[in-house]
């Protein structure tokens, strides 16, 4: 699963918006999502990808959305 997949299958599935903190955490406990080097995924990435997608995830008040 790549790491877009992993943030869109967790926003579908909590049904609001969580914060890029809160989703880096569940992808890493859930173990949806494995980095090349096996480090943990951070917020950081998270970020990246949501702001690379404006067409899948909208940023609203602190809190990663799907567009629906």
């Amino acid at each position: 699963m790549k790491l877009e997949e992993a943030i869109v299958y967790l926003l579908a599935n909590s049904g609001h918006g969580m914060r890029t903190e809160q989703i880096a955490r569940e992808i890493n406990e859930r173990k949806l999502y494995e980095r090349w080097d096996k480090a943990p995924v951070t917020d950081k990435q998270v970020y990246a990808v949501i702001m690379s997608h404006p067409d899948t995830f909208v940023k609203s008040e602190g809190r990663i959305c799907l567009i629906i």
